[in-house]
């Protein structure tokens, strides 16, 4: 019999009210309490204020990022038309004071206030204010000028009048908790990518932000005149382009629906896709629509123009290859999954998508021949491109090692063939791996070594890429194959750790293992199955002592202990260590740190790659220029 205290009655049932449930949970809210939650707090704020703009109340955004007591901190100012102020009777508070403390309230769950938004739920500001360690609250409206301030969520004054003003709109400025976030800096490049797209959607609104941060302020102006079409000018930039940038908008009742897409020379499709300027990551039913409808237009224009030709074998796939467009939905009540807003789901965009592009391209294709001759010429390479690739594979298939069984012969595998359970370390040089090998628990490890740096596939063609002998084994030991045969579901091992040195070499070798895999094996990242370790950077003996550091500054610490009495060594490479000390500090997953790649933000970690991998050497030293002063640490 169970212990009256074990009982499970109302005694034990808590109910947080306010912000306390929001700062108990507050990964519910914001998805991390990482970096990106950090961010996503700026842009609660940030996206109120674009409301306001795509509303057509409001033309000027500025956000200000400043530090205050060594901690981050941001203040966000909008000339829209101000959040409320008067008294609402119900709660006998000030609408802005409910705006801010109560969840599930706000202008957005009707079209009185505003037509379309960004923010649904009603929890934006209420999240923001429960997870700052200050917020302050300035209003301009009805001819004055109105302040309010919190801390953690609750009012630390009540709504005070400043005086008279002229202007309208709103400030918010906060200062995240350190209670909540490790690290409460705002990434500065994630941060401009957003602010950039957002401008490009809303022609017209000029966004300024001024980071205050370090030593020489930053000042960066965001603003567009031609929207999604200026949109796809930058995403095309560094391509050549084979035809016009094509462009249309209509509106459909209370969704208006806006595209540009233009075609290049590359091999990839780009598309980026919005609802109420909010990134729809994952797509949905308006991107469903606009594959749908661009693919039947040009298959209908490629069966009426072969004059006799046979039927076109072209694909939607082949159609999309070298495509960039952007699409941008306006609607009430959009249905996404999640708050994060990643996909939508409301089942009649398809449709209205897939009309407006169907009809405006097939006019288009039939008045602009060029344009028409450029894009069937890019399909018809395409598919010629897959239908010789099937048929080599084909050919190729009992030999080829992606499609066989035989696992690469410098793989020490491991016993276990459970991929929920089984480790893949991926390690640069003969001698970590030896060291690898036999310091790892055979059960559910395995070691694969590497000889130097792989091929760069950012700029390597695909018959280099497929011929280098490291990507080989690579993609033997996986077991998911690439391109079409490529399968998540049959991964060998869940858990693909990259050790590499802890130095700059490493690091590079490190960035060109994210590269093959992004680029080739994006899945397994979004699944979570792609980690980094962490190895020590220091060894402090004293003695029968024995301490592993893994930052400068664990090592000052440590070094303060001792009292700077204590042998040091400083592992340059991890065949340094034997199997023991390798096992220890970076294999055992007990004791190891391992940190998990994720993508939070593809459009940014495809302009990153784009960047720091790619052919451009003058873009890439301009940002090398622009991040200098971010460098944590640097093996020199």
């Amino acid at each position: 019999m169970p212990s009256e205290d074990n009982e499970y009655n109302a005694s034990k049932i808590i109910v947080l009210e306010g912000p306390q449930g929001i700062r108990k949970r507050p990964a519910m809210y914001i998805g991390s309490t990482s970096q990106s939650g950090v961010l996503h707090l700026l842009y609660e704020i940030i996206d109120n204020a674009v409301d306001e703009a795509m509303s057509g109340y409001s033309k000027n955004i500025r956000i200000r990022l400043f530090m205050d007591n060594d901690v981050n901190a941001a203040e966000v100012t909008d000339d829209g038309r101000g959040i409320p102020v008067d008294m609402m009777p119900k709660f006998n508070k000030s609408a802005l004071e409910v705006i801010m403390t109560t969840l599930h309230k706000g202008g957005k769950f009707t079209s009185d206030a505003y037509k379309v938004s960004g923010g649904l739920h009603g929890v934006g500001l209420t999240v923001v204010n429960a997870l700052s360690e200050y917020t302050r609250v300035t209003v301009r409206k009805d001819g004055h000028t109105y302040r309010m301030d919190f801390s953690k969520g609750v009012p630390t004054s009540g709504l005070q009048v400043l005086g008279d003003t002229t202007e309208t709109g709103t400030t918010i400025a906060f200062k995240p908790d350190r209670e909540i976030f490790p690290t409460t800096t705002f990434d500065s490049t994630t941060l401009k990518d957003r602010l950039r797209y957002t401008s490009f959607l809303n022609p017209g609104v000029t966004i300024t932000l001024l980071d205050e941060r370090y030593e020489t302020p930053e000042e960066d102006i965001y603003t567009s005149k031609e929207g999604i079409t200026d949109f796809i000018r930058y995403m095309n930039s560094d391509k050549t382009q084979l035809t016009s940038i094509i462009h249309s908008s209509i509106q459909e009742g209370q969704v208006n629906i806006a595209y540009a897409l233009q075609y290049n020379n590359t091999y990839d499709e780009k598309i980026e896709s919005f609802v109420n300027n909010i990134r729809t990551i994952e797509g949905g039913t308006h991107v469903m629509g606009f594959h749908t409808g661009l693919t039947r237009a040009i298959q209908n224009y490629l069966s009426k123009n072969r004059q006799g030709k046979g039927e076109s074998k072209i694909t939607g796939e082949d159609i999309r290859e070298g495509l960039t467009a952007v699409l941008s939905v306006l609607m009430q009540n959009p249905e996404f999954e999640g708050q994060t807003k990643g996909k939508l789901g409301n089942a009649q965009i398809k449709t209205l998508v897939e009309t407006e592009v169907y009809s405006y391209m097939s006019r288009y294709l039939e008045e602009h021949p060029m344009d028409a001759k450029a894009i069937i010429e890019k399909a018809e390479t395409a598919a010629n491109a897959r239908e010789s690739s099937r048929k080599a594979r084909e050919l190729a298939r009992k030999k080829s090692l992606f499609e066989g069984t035989v696992l690469p012969g410098k793989l020490a595998d491991c016993i276990s063939n459970n991929p929920d359970e089984t480790e893949l370390f991926i390690v640069e040089g003969q001698s970590a791996g030896g060291s690898g090998k036999d310091g790892r628990d055979k059960n559910i490890q395995a070691i694969l070594p590497l000889r130097g740096k792989i091929l760069n596939v950012e700029k390597a063609n695909p018959e280099r890429i497929f011929d280098n002998a490291e990507i080989k084994a690579m993609i033997t030991a996986f077991g998911t194959g690439i391109n079409e045969s490529f399968n998540a579901d049959n991964i060998r091992y869940k858990k693909i750790i990259l050790m590499t040195d802890a130095d700059v070499d490493g690091s590079h070798i490190r960035t060109l293992l994210l590269t093959f895999i992004y680029r080739y094996m994006r899945k397994i990242i979004e699944d979570g199955y792609v980690y980094m370790a962490q190895p020590p950077l220091y060894k402090i003996s004293k003695g029968k002592d024995v301490v592993y550091c893994y930052s400068d500054q664990e090592l000052d610490a440590k070094m303060r202990e001792f009292d700077g009495k204590a042998d040091l060594q400083r592992y340059k490479g991890l065949g340094e260590m034997n199997p023991e000390q390798l096992w220890e500090t970076t294999m055992d997953p007990q004791r190891r740190v391992l940190k998990k790649v994720s993508i939070t933000d593809a459009m940014h970690t495809e302009e990153l790659f784009k960047i720091l991998m790619g052919m451009d050497v003058q873009k890439r030293r301009k940002f090398l220029q622009e991040h200098a002063e971010e460098v944590k640490s640097l093996d020199i």
